[in-house]
């Protein structure tokens, strides 16, 4: 079963760098080894933690404020939102987050699905202002603290409406999405529902699935890709309504 989870980390790990949706294939994976929704969700978050970190780093000479709204805006936003998701899904019982996986996995798919699709990006008279973008960050925030599957096309939504050119809107998300995670991260961490063995060999994987994603950034179709991740969500949220864990 480790090696299972550690498959599952290099498989998140590239998929995350190429497309996103890594928690797709952690949480199921995680939760096969046996633990709770809640602690597999806890366990994952801490896991690809650091390798989202590296992806930061990697854009940061893209990163940007949108529009009005300056970079030490969003930063602090998406701190205090991530908190706040984090708390929530500390005190919500396991059973409740149980009830709530299918529910939230459908959400992200369809978020990624859109994403991937049918988002239109470029329409001036779709962009919102410095008030509307700080709500949204602080929105996707608290629920990137508590979930997180699909956080980064929500960004991505949400920054280009502000204004943001793609390539400045994707670097920007990674580094923000980093640091909500970071808030939840530090939560997570005295909690006993991370299993650190589980959370270290994801992460080991992961990160090395990470690098091979850059590597190999240029030589997939990303477009075969994100219907690959699409139907893996379907196929996931039909298995977990059927047959909830």
């Amino acid at each position: 079963m480790l090696a299972l989870i550690f498959v599952a980390g290099l498989w998140a790990g590239l998929q995350n760098a190429l497309a996103g949706g890594g928690s797709f294939i952690t949480l199921p994976a995680l939760i096969m080894s046996g633990m709770s929704p809640l602690a597999a969700n806890i366990t994952s978050t801490v896991a690809l933690f650091p390798g989202q970190i590296t992806s930061g780093l990697a854009g940061r000479k893209l990163v940007t404020g949108a529009g009005q709204l300056p970079f030490w805006a969003l930063f602090v936003v998406s701190i205090l939102g991530g908190i706040v998701g984090g708390v929530l899904l500390l005190n919500t019982p396991s059973s409740v987050f149980a009830r709530l996986v299918p529910w939230l996995v459908l959400f992200a798919t369809a978020v990624f699905a859109w994403g991937s699709f049918f988002r239109k990006t470029g329409d001036a008279g779709m962009h919102i202002g410095p008030i509307s973008t700080a709500f949204a960050q602080f929105m996707i925030a608290i629920y990137g603290g508590y979930f997180g599957g699909g956080i980064g096309f929500l960004m991505l939504a949400a920054l280009t409406m502000a204004g943001l050119p793609t390539r400045n809107a994707g670097a920007t998300k990674n580094v923000l999405a980093a640091v909500m995670n970071a808030s939840a991260v530090v939560l997570f961490l005295t909690s006993p529902e991370l299993h650190w063995r589980e959370a270290i060999i994801l992460g080991a994987g992961a990160m090395a699935g990470g690098l091979v994603g850059s590597w190999a950034l240029h030589r997939v179709n990303e477009k075969v890709l994100r219907v690959a991740i699409v139907c893996i969500g379907i196929a996931l949220t039909i298995g977990l309504f059927v047959r909830p864990f």
